[in-house]
């Protein structure tokens, strides 16, 4: 079916990046030729219409990429619960000329456009019979295409990855829960902390992995018998002995008991109060989840996931049954709706019946995974070595620029280890501690509060091993009986071991099992999609420029944004996806005179017309001649006096900061990945070198034989970039305007 007038609406709760969804979902159909009307304060505004259902232009969704809620509004309708309002509903759509909706909310948001979709061809004859629609409007619009993207702080949907407005929720919990933990240490106190979560325990777990809180309860997992509370207390208790100063317990607001009571907050506060003997705190964080600037990933998943859903559109897909668009990896996928909703239930209705072992198995392996490594992390000392065990020793060390999450992966790595009987040795200072043999015993609480910590505390370098150094660390390795290295770093870290790797014949004290996990923030290392600290680095980036355009705009000027990335233009075209901008400069396209005179005319031409904000954004290698110094006095000089230019170089703070929650978290599962490995290998009698990344959300390890074939070494990057894909969606959405006609309405009021 050939649509060519399509409805978006927002509807159920707001999540952070629906406006980066609705900005893609407007500007990829406008410049496609379609036509495409906003319907305000989701259903409501569709059953109501009149002037809550209107055209939006290329111009009405700017400058909304980076404002958290949804600025079309939202709203829950119980008229259209019912079939009148349904109806009605239809009618507003006809008189428009709309058979085509994209829909971004929660499953009841999803499943009642669907349901309208189902009721579509009765509804047509219906109000054609009665005359409220014009004659011959079945054979126009003989069926509603729908399409949908989910939009849930709580991460609860099947079939994807991660939903609009999770991330950015788990920043705001996290934020908290870091900002409680200074007072809480200060005091020795104990706080509660309630997060949102009726029916998932996404949100709960994922911050108490990222902050380190001590115990979580979560609806899928509810305390393994009666006695829950004296447990409690006694692993506080625990910890505390051990030398913790403080104690945090993440209650989600959904959590029971076995037989199906809420675990509340209060409840937790009175068990831990009575068996401590001392006032504990709690904290609701409530709708302070919701609000608040999206995070860059939620801006870059909007972006791609309303993208995608245009492409679905006119890919005809969606003629036939109503698609869903999720994320598995990097990557958008299509997805029945009536299957995604129909798994999404299928686990509230398993905690509904007290089914746990069912409804964590349907939340997948990753969910159990990180449940699994979570329990070990939070003891509050490593379990007793098995007798007759095996104890291996294990070293960790750092090599490359700092990034963050660096302190995150060795916590992990040192407990997990230490918790299977294992003895873990940090390295200081990187490659110049293996090669002067500066290790140190690591235990269980030498890592305590590591997992917020920016920078590395176990210090690293950039060098690369050579010569001498060589036999200094094969003495390193022999003298302090090393079973298996694990090397957490960056373009340095995969060069060093690879060096040993094929260094192995002439020092055969190099034959351990060795395993890299990418961190840096370049994210430019093979065999991984995305790296240790790329992720806090974009954040910081975002932050920055979302300032710098508050200012551009005050006073009419153009912005030159310079970021980090050497020749790897990820965190210029990441960011530039995330931030708006209008061009983005990279190393892999290389850039030329005749461009930028190109783009020169683009802005004289946008502000002669009553622009009043430039944004470009250029990776810091993109071109050794036409640097950002050039590009902005290339642009003042020939500006005609219409707009001043600035440079910003954003330089080291984007190596910077506390690290994000999604690089806590995914340094926490590298690290279980990575140590697992090393100790395996050893106990197996094997000595693999490896690198592990996730590539389309799966574990992949590969061996050094492989390493020069997937790296294009002069540029120091891989030669498969997969992000590069994504540059046609930047362009797209970029533009000065679509390519076809467009008529600009009014921006609401």
């Amino acid at each position: 079916m050939n649509v060519t007038r399509l409805g978006v609406l927002t509807s159920g709760g707001d999540a952070s990046g629906m406006n980066a969804a609705v900005r893609a979902i407007v500007r990829t159909a406008l410049d496609n030729g379609l036509e495409v009307w906003g319907i305000f304060e989701g259903y409501r505004g569709l059953i109501e219409g009149g002037d809550m259902i209107r055209p939006l232009g290329w111009r009405d969704v700017g400058g909304v990429i980076h404002r958290g809620g949804t600025f079309i509004g939202s709203a829950r309708s119980e008229a259209f619960r019912t079939r009148e309002g349904r109806l009605a509903a239809a009618r507003n759509l006809l008189q428009r000329g709309i058979d085509g909706l994209v829909v971004i909310g929660g499953d009841g948001s999803l499943t009642g456009a669907d349901v309208l979709r189902r009721e579509w061809p009765d509804f047509v004859r219906e109000l054609e019979a009665s005359g409220a629609v014009e004659p011959g409007a079945a054979a126009r619009h003989p069926r509603l295409v729908v399409v949908g993207l989910v939009g849930s702080i709580d991460n609860d949907a099947a079939g994807t990855d991660m939903t609009i407005g999770a991330d950015t929720a788990l920043h705001r919990i996290t934020e908290a829960i870091d900002a409680i933990g200074s007072t809480a240490s200060s005091h020795r106190r104990a706080f509660v902390v309630e997060v949102m979560g009726r029916h998932c325990g996404y949100l709960a777990l994922m911050a108490a992995i990222a902050t380190g809180a001590d115990a979580v309860f979560i609806p899928e997992d509810p305390p393994p018998d009666d006695d829950w509370e004296r447990r409690l207390v006694g692993q506080i208790v625990a910890g505390r002995q051990a030398g913790r100063r403080h104690s945090t317990v993440v209650v989600a607001e959904g959590a029971t008991d076995r037989h199906g009571a809420a675990i509340t907050s209060e409840r937790v506060r009175e068990a831990l109060s009575g068996g401590l003997g001392e006032a504990v705190r709690v904290t609701v964080l409530g709708h302070v989840q919701r609000g608040g600037a999206p995070s860059a990933f939620d801006r870059t998943l909007g972006t791609i996931m309303g993208h995608a859903a245009i492409e679905t559109v006119l890919s005809g897909e969606a003629d036939e049954r109503a698609l869903v668009m999720g994320m598995r990896g990097n990557r958008a996928v299509r997805i029945p709706l009536e299957a995604c909703v129909a798994d999404s239930r299928a686990v509230n209705e398993c905690l509904s019946s007290r089914q746990y072992a069912r409804a964590l198995d349907l939340r997948g392996p990753g969910f159990n995974d990180s449940l699994a490594t979570y329990r070990t992390l939070v003891r509050a000392l490593p379990r007793t070595p098995r007798e007759g065990q095996r104890r291996l020793r294990l070293a960790v060390l750092h090599a490359g620029a700092p990034s963050p999450g660096m302190n995150a992966a060795v916590r992990a790595a040192v407990r997990l280890g230490l918790d299977d009987g294992h003895q873990m040795l940090g390295v200081r200072r990187g490659v110049h501690g293996l090669v002067g043999a500066d290790l140190v015993a690591m235990d269980w609480m030498s890592v305590n509060g590591w997992a917020p910590m920016g920078g590395a505390e176990l210090g690293t370098s950039r060098e690369v091993p050579a010569g001498p150094d060589l036999y200094a660390i094969a003495r390193t390795i022999e003298r302090e009986s090393l079973d298996g290295l694990l090397f957490i770093g960056g373009w340095e870290a995969y060069e060093t071991a690879h060096r040993l790797f094929e260094e192995r014949a002439n020092y055969p004290a190099f034959g351990v099992p060795i395993v890299c996990l990418p961190a840096t923030i370049d994210n430019n290392l093979p065999g991984t999609e995305l790296s240790i600290g790329a992720d806090t680095a974009l954040n910081n980036i975002v932050d920055v420029v979302d300032k710098i355009k508050q200012s551009a705009v005050a006073e009419q000027r153009c912005y030159v944004v310079e970021v980090m990335g050497r020749r790897c233009g990820y965190l210029a075209l990441m960011s530039g996806l995330a931030t708006g901008a209008e061009r983005v400069y990279l190393h892999e396209e290389g850039v030329t005179l005749q461009r930028l005179v190109d783009d020169l005319a683009v802005l004289v031409q946008g502000f002669s017309s009553g622009k009043r904000l430039g944004l470009m954004i250029r990776s810091e290698r993109a071109n050794d001649v036409y640097d950002t110094r050039f590009m902005c006095a290339l642009f003042e000089q020939e500006g005609g006096g219409l707009f001043d230019v600035r440079e910003s170089i954003l330089g080291h703070l984007q190596q910077g900061g506390d690290p994000s929650p999604f690089d806590r978290i995914q340094a926490t599962r590298l690290a279980r990945l990575g140590i697992g490995r090393v100790a395996s290998e050893a106990l197996a009698g094997r000595a693999p070198a490896e690198f592990v990344g996730m590539v389309s959300g799966m574990v992949e390890f590969h061996s050094f034989e492989d390493y020069v074939r997937l790296v294009d070494a002069p540029n120091r990057r891989p030669k498969r970039q997969w992000w590069l894909g994504l540059r046609t969606i930047n362009e797209a959405l970029a533009r000065p305007a679509p390519r076809g006609a467009v008529r600009d309405a009014p921006l609401p009021r």
